[in-house]
């Protein structure tokens, strides 16, 4: 009886060791488990937060790239065109190729500092994208092809300003010139027309005797205390009392008077004096160059 008991006690020792030994083995398990499903989630979340970084850093160097790209499509359109704008001319195409280089210049800068920073993105990210290194390295080398052609092209540019500064100094010298020889035309025209304006000019004067030796234009001449003189024109009358004409445009001088008498020398076959109503109206002058050949100064009484 106790010898069973023995046994018994044995074997519910044995059996709680095992149940011990068991569950602290569970337990070892179950945590060795658990730590290897949070080094598996953790790095889950890395390769996550990897494949989201490089996501990101692939749509910032394709949209860079674009970017790049267009710049480097656009430094070409222009180079054509300022190539077709040279061989035109002209200043205001002159100030388009200057526009249209600085504009180059801005866009090459531009694009050299985008790469710079793909280049530092691209860095940073630790990632390993050969594909993008080798697109930079292709874009850096057609920008400085690029930037040759640009060099040559203000090269050329600069040359042909030159010219076109000797060209546009010779037009400006002939301007002038011509400007200096239409001066003197029209001054010389303009002589010219002063001295036959005034080879045409004529002055006439008209009235009483009482009110053109008033004038200081008549006196009489010879004679007695009057009796048999002559009415003469005094040698240094006052020509501001005259009016004056043109010859070609002056056919007739107004007189509406009784009498009239030409008293300055005129040849008498070159006017006369034509009544109307019952007095003499006016002065015609039927040959004017004849009437004014000795004296360009007329002088008539009237009474």
């Amino acid at each position: 009886m106790e010898k069973t008991q023995k046994t018994q006690l044995a074997t519910i020792i044995v059996a709680s060791f095992i149940l011990i030994v068991s569950i602290v083995g569970g337990v070892y398990v179950f945590n060795q488990k658990k730590a290897e499903i949070a080094a598996l989630t953790m790095e889950k979340n890395n390769i996550s937060q990897m494949a989201q970084q490089k996501d990101s850093v692939m749509n910032d160097m394709e949209s860079g790239f674009f970017e790049i790209e267009n710049n480097l499509k656009l430094i070409k359109e222009k180079r054509n065109q300022i190539s077709m704008i040279q061989s035109e001319g002209g200043k205001n195409r002159k100030q388009a190729i200057i526009d249209d280089i600085n504009l180059l210049d801005n866009l090459v800068e531009e694009n050299h500092k985008k790469i710079a920073e793909l280049e530092q993105k691209l860095k940073k990210s630790g990632l390993n994208l050969k594909s993008y290194e080798k697109r930079l390295q292709g874009l850096n080398e057609t920008i400085e092809s690029q930037n040759l052609e640009i060099a040559e092209l203000k090269s050329v540019v600069e040359s042909k300003n030159i010219t076109l500064a000797e060209r546009d100094s010779k037009i400006q010298n002939m301007d002038l010139d011509i400007k200096n020889q239409a001066d003197t035309i029209n001054y010389k025209q303009k002589v010219i027309v002063d001295k036959t304006d005034k080879l045409n000019t004529a002055h006439v004067v008209l009235g009483t005797f009482k009110e053109l030796k008033e004038e200081g234009i008549l006196n009489r001449e010879g004679g007695i205390l009057g009796l048999g003189s002559n009415k003469a024109i005094q040698d240094n009358f006052d020509p501001t009392h005259f009016t004056e004409l043109d010859i070609r445009e002056t056919k007739t001088i107004a007189l509406n008077t009784k009498k009239a008498k030409v008293i300055s020398e005129h040849p008498n076959n070159s006017y006369s004096l034509v009544e109307e109503n019952g007095q003499i109206a006016y002065l015609e002058i039927t040959n004017p160059q004849e009437f004014w050949r000795i004296s360009k100064y007329a002088v008539i009484e009237v009474k």
